[in-house]
């Protein structure tokens, strides 16, 4: 396994496959004010590639096409957040996606936690540190503890996916599913315009 770190964008040419798993790092959680710094890719073949973002930066071409090929599909954990980032960041609607968050919710009924530690703790037997969740993302020279980490959320989730789509076909909520992921980034967007904790669809 490695770490593969470029500045602003993929390189020209490169091809992360049919399934590429994708995580975000940012300065917190409000993507109106904390920006997007690093973005962390793998095609599930041990290796990740990641994309530091300069301050200010608004387009990375190569980055945006594969977000946006609809041959390729986008697999997150918690995609919410990540697609409303990289949308806020560079315009990009991420799409099509898989989301590991979204369909542990519908097949672990019986456990509030969902986190990623503890999926891939119970379902495939890895434990990944959280060590450095909460460190400067903005430092101009990410530390090898820091790449690791960022690695570690998008390393395995191939493996997930996998693991998921046997409860959610057992479950019979394979298409319930698809349809979660499929309004994502319209759940996104409408974080990102105002409505982040209004259920639209209430009374």
């Amino acid at each position: 396994m490695a770490n593969h770190l470029y500045k602003n964008d993929l390189p020209d040419g490169l091809d992360l496959g049919q399934i590429v798993a994708i995580d975000c790092e940012t300065m917190g959680l409000n993507p109106h004010r904390d920006r997007l710094c690093l973005i962390q890719m793998s095609g599930g073949d041990g290796d990740c590639h990641l994309v530091q973002v300069e301050i200010g930066q608004t387009q990375a071409p190569n980055l945006c096409t594969m977000l946006e090929d609809p041959k390729v599909l986008k697999l997150f954990h918690f995609g919410r957040f990540d697609i409303a980032a990289l949308y806020h960041a560079f315009g990009a609607v991420t799409a099509p996606v898989y989301c590991t968050k979204i369909a542990s919710k519908l097949v672990r009924t019986f456990t509030d936690r969902h986190g990623l530690k503890v999926l891939l703790q119970d379902m495939i037997g890895v434990d990944i540190s959280k060590h450095q969740q909460q460190s400067d993302w903005g430092a101009e020279t990410l530390t090898g503890a820091q790449l690791d980490y960022a690695a570690s959320d998008v390393l395995y989730l191939h493996q997930l996916m996998r693991a998921f789509d046997v409860l959610l076909d057992r479950e019979g909520r394979t298409e319930m599913a698809q349809a979660c992921f499929d309004f994502l980034p319209a759940r996104a967007k409408l974080d990102l315009a105002g409505w982040p904790e209004i259920d639209i669809f209430s009374h």
